[in-house]
């Protein structure tokens, strides 16, 4: 287990996550229902999602090196241009289902339904393969996404509207990406340079 790379991919996905759609159900979760509860499903959830993609990670990385950076060039480059691209607004519907009660198993199995299929094939998930398969150390890599993951959702549970007051949503979107668009800068250039 190396703390480097972990402490990497806790920062990379942490400000790739921050501007997500899975933070702000977290939120909108976390304010409904009681916030232990909504953590619960939703770590769960990003455990299953870590899982996954190191496992397309594991299979990535059985390319030859010069590939295996070049396909993370290109992916980290399309995350950078996703989180900068103009977004319209944001279709929420159909997002989450209010449990019909405020039961443990309801809320946290509606907490993990909401996540596991908002944070499918998204960009921390893809960024998480890409990490595994450059660094070639998927406990690392995972330890340091899943951490990530349930940081942005518990500050978003337990209070995200307060960092916007400081920090505008554009800044952290455009340092999440300036962050993708230098590893995809340095992963290119090993790709090309050998």
């Amino acid at each position: 287990m190396s703390l480097t790379i972990a402490a990497i991919t806790f920062g990379i996905v942490f400000l790739a996550e921050l501007p997500d759609k899975t933070a702000l159900a977290s939120l909108v979760l976390g304010t409904r229902y009681r916030a232990s509860y909504v953590f619960a499903g939703i770590a769960a959830a990003f455990a299953l999602q870590v899982g996954l993609a190191l496992a397309a990670g594991s299979l990535l990385a059985l390319l030859p090196q010069r590939w295996v950076e070049g396909v993370t060039g290109v992916l980290f480059l399309a995350g950078a241009v996703m989180l900068l691209w103009p977004k319209g607004d944001e279709d929420e519907d159909g997002e989450a289902k209010e449990p019909s009660s405020t039961n443990f198993w309801k809320v946290a199995g509606a907490s993990f339904l909401v996540v596991a299929v908002a944070e499918f094939g998204d960009l921390t998930q893809i960024m998480t393969a890409n990490l595994a398969a450059k660094y070639a150390d998927p406990l690392s890599v995972g330890i340091g996404a899943w951490l990530a993951l349930c940081a942005v959702s518990g500050i978003a549970i337990l209070g995200g509207q307060k960092l916007l007051q400081y920090v505008p949503m554009k800044v952290i979107v455009r340092v999440a990406a300036g962050i993708m668009l230098l590893m995809a800068s340095i992963s290119l250039f090993k790709a090309i340079t050998g």
